[in-house]
């Protein structure tokens, strides 16, 4: 910026690294997005629903539901990973052990999404989404801890 000369990065390269996986997150959402879209204008062209069908929660059929439930699901629990991730940069408090789980929540979000996007198998499902919740709890844990010793 003008008049704003300084000599140390924006970012370290450890939260650029962390960064990466966060926002492979974004383009896992995008990626949904577009799949869902796809797919319910299949189930459309089926005759299988409506485009008005889509008003409602409840409006998809099978093939396309789970994806809008997996898309939904990526607004929920994730979203605790993005505020943990969030305070640890802006707190310049980011290591790793925090890098690390920011890869491990991708990895997870990425399997849990193909296990749920295809099939109907609960229990690997269940197994999946531990990993992104031990990741969403460290990163979530960390901020914790940077926030109690900054009182």
């Amino acid at each position: 910026m003008i008049g704003m000369e300084t000599s140390e990065p924006a970012l370290t390269a450890l939260s650029a690294w962390a960064l990466v996986p966060m926002i492979l997150h974004f383009g896992l959402i995008v990626g949904l997005y577009v799949v869902l879209t796809w797919t319910r204008l299949i189930v459309v062209k089926r005759g299988q629903a409506t485009k008005a069908d889509f008003a409602r929660a409840d409006g998809d059929p099978r093939l396309s539901a789970r994806i809008q439930r997996n898309l939904a699901n990526q607004f929920e629990a994730p979203v605790f990973a993005w505020i943990g991730f969030g305070l640890l940069i802006l707190t310049g408090q980011i290591n790793t052990l925090d890098v690390a789980a920011a890869w491990l929540f991708l990895i997870g979000r990425v399997i849990h999404s193909a296990v749920q996007c295809t099939g109907d198998n609960v229990a690997l499902r269940g197994q999946v989404f531990t990993l992104n919740f031990v990741a969403i709890l460290w990163l979530m844990a960390h901020a914790a801890w940077v926030v109690v010793l900054s009182l």
